[in-house]
């Protein structure tokens, strides 16, 4: 157990090289959670070996911040083992995550608090799209490909904001690509999703990770790992037990 432990919601942040977005990161994400009351809920920034300046300023930001933490990779691992981390540091109910590049917005984890009583996963998706053609495009054809290898009836798997039971995320296998089988994986655990329309923003500062070889290529691979996985799959339960 850590700290998280006395909070519902422990919020990841993976950080790639985004020194510019850190401060804002502060002020929406310390705005979201002063106003949280209800839903008691903490920062977790995961810093995947970032060679700009992201690993300071997410320090000073949580030597100043109440419920801000960080954990900082030895070195960088990609996005899915950044999530990955955050989960498995991660000692709240619940557990979100979002993106550090602010294209989603966290006052829009109040649109997905209400259905997480009821649901295994509630998961953001992206309305109105504020993407190039390039990407957009890119983006539905993969979504496409993904739906109809994993039959999960997911409108939109890159969504970065969701909230999962915490119990359920750390089950989740680590694998590269994970980051976008998340309602996936959750569901070969027999857990439901809720998908709820978010609000999306154009990238304002900071530099995209991705290009069309890693919106395609790397997906389509991923597709027939997780197909493999899921004929292989071992869920259970356990009856009793008297380890306490």
């Amino acid at each position: 157990m850590n700290k998280t432990a006395d909070y519902k919601l422990t919020i990841v942040v993976p950080v790639y090289n985004e020194e510019d977005n850190i401060y804002a990161l502060e002020e929406r994400l310390s705005k979201f959670i002063s106003q949280s009351s209800q839903f008691p809920a903490c920062v977790l920034f995961v810093n995947d070996g970032s060679k700009d300046k992201s690993r300071e300023r997410i320090e000073e930001v949580c030597s100043r911040q109440n419920g801000f933490f960080f954990l900082n990779l030895a070195k960088n691992g990609g996005l899915s083992t950044a999530v990955k981390a955050g989960i498995d540091a991660a000692f709240s109910q619940f557990t979100g995550y979002i993106d550090a590049d602010l294209q989603t917005a966290p006052e829009d984890f109040n649109l997905l608090i209400p259905h997480v009583n009821d649901y295994e996963m509630v998961m953001g998706i992206r309305a109105n799209r504020k993407d190039s053609f390039v990407k957009g495009m890119s983006s539905k054809i993969a979504n496409g490909f993904r739906r109809f290898m994993t039959k999960d009836g997911i409108e939109d798997t890159g969504c970065p904001l969701k909230i999962i039971r915490t119990d359920y995320a750390k089950r989740i296998p680590l694998f590269t690509g994970m980051h976008r089988f998340l309602p996936a994986l959750i569901m070969l655990q027999n857990g439901t999703v809720k998908q709820v329309p978010v609000q999306h923003f154009p990238r304002v500062a900071g530099v995209s990770k991705y290009n069309l070889a890693n919106r395609l290529v790397g997906p389509f691979i991923d597709c027939f790992a997780y197909r493999w996985m899921k004929k292989r799959y071992i869920n259970y339960s356990v009856a009793d037990n008297n380890l306490n």
